[in-house]
């Protein structure tokens, strides 16, 4: 009970922090707090990404806590109202440091569908028996993670 009061919890205070970043962006001229923003959402999906494939590759030991506390997190954060982080302007070349292709804004239905896969994903290792059966769900999450990024973000800067 104390570690999922705890995953909530900061998962509250991510999501918060995230949000508003983007919400000052959205109301301060701060175009940059949104896309500052949306990377460290991607950065925290990444941090329990690589927990579960730390977990499923056998470099840490197997911990049902940990694996339902990362996917949790994960779909936490895929879950995340956008509005605030995605704001129309905010694409590459538009602003510094962004990635965002215009599809995520012309096709804003398919970009909503990639995020659900990825909470779809997520919440599908939540109670993983052991460390094969994370390793058996981290193809639909990293595909989730790849399709996602081969269509809605563009080159590096």
């Amino acid at each position: 009970m104390q570690k999922s009061f705890t995953t909530r919890t900061v998962t509250a205070i991510v999501c918060g922090v995230i949000a508003t970043a983007g919400f000052a962006a959205s109301h301060g001229g701060g175009e940059n707090k949104s896309v500052e923003a949306r990377h460290a959402m991607m950065q925290m999906i990444a941090y329990h990404t690589g927990i579960l494939g730390g977990i499923a590759k056998g470099e840490m030991d197997y911990d049902s806590a940990m694996v339902d506390a990362a996917a949790m997190n994960i779909a936490s954060l895929a879950a995340m109202d956008r509005a605030t982080l995605w704001i129309e302007g905010t694409e590459q070349g538009a602003a510094a440091d962004s990635r965002a292709k215009p599809e995520i804004w012309s096709d804003p239905e398919g970009f909503g569908a990639a995020f659900e896969k990825l909470e779809t994903a997520a919440s599908a290792l939540v109670g993983a028996s052991d460390a094969a059966a994370v390793g058996a769900g981290m193809g639909d999450l990293g595909g989730a993670c790849k399709a996602c990024h081969e269509t809605y973000r563009g080159p590096e800067n």
